[in-house]
């Protein structure tokens, strides 16, 4: 019962649609209107607001925290808090408010590792921010972290459910980034500060 109950929260939290309350707060285009149509940070600073797109990826990444964050601080079993972390990214990713459709979730799963072990957090942050300056792709940049995510979460506890967990997420991530893997293999893909033209 504390799992599901963990998972219905994180998830709803999770599905909190940032990039969206950010946007329209502070008079921008809905970020679903343009660049890849995604709502995440990345396509929120192709409206030219670097202060929206940094709120935004702050509370993508504060909602997967928080969603662990209070598992672990409500002394939920190990199994419990994997299924939390879980919940928050696909809150993310398959948002209830906007009809399931959300973004890919690196800000959130970064969240979640932070909540997790900072430690793994920031080694794999420092190879997203590495992979960023040398290529400005964001998504090369995802996909070089999720790949390490995994490996670092079973080196510092094993196998067990963070681990589980960690690795479906970097799963889906690197799914999600499926068309971006295409344009890049192509060399189509789009660098960070590049603006798109409007989605159809």
């Amino acid at each position: 019962m504390e799992a599901f109950l963990a998972a219905v929260i994180a998830y709803l939290a999770g599905s909190v649609p940032f990039a969206v309350i950010v946007s329209r707060a502070m008079g921008l285009p809905d970020p679903r209107s343009f660049g890849s149509g995604n709502p995440g940070a990345t396509n929120v600073l192709r409206s030219g607001s670097k202060a929206a797109a940094a709120l935004t990826l702050l509370g993508d990444g504060f909602k997967g925290w928080v969603a662990v964050w209070a598992a672990l601080r409500l002394g939920l079993s190990d199994a419990a808090v994997a299924v939390a972390a879980l919940a928050a990214f696909l809150g993310h990713l398959y948002p209830v408010w906007l009809r399931f459709r959300g973004g890919k979730g690196v800000a959130t799963a970064a969240g979640v590792l932070l909540a997790l072990d900072w430690r793994v957090a920031a080694g794999v942050l420092l190879a997203w921010f590495t992979v960023v300056v040398a290529t400005r792709y964001s998504s090369l940049s995802a996909i070089v972290a999720s790949l390490l995510a995994p490996a670092a979460v079973y080196w510092m506890h094993g196998a067990g459910p963070a681990f589980a967990a960690v690795t479906a997420m970097c799963a889906l991530l690197v799914w999600r980034h499926e068309a971006n893997i295409r344009k890049l293999l192509k060399g189509e893909e789009s660098r960070i500060g590049e603006r798109r033209k409007a989605v159809p």
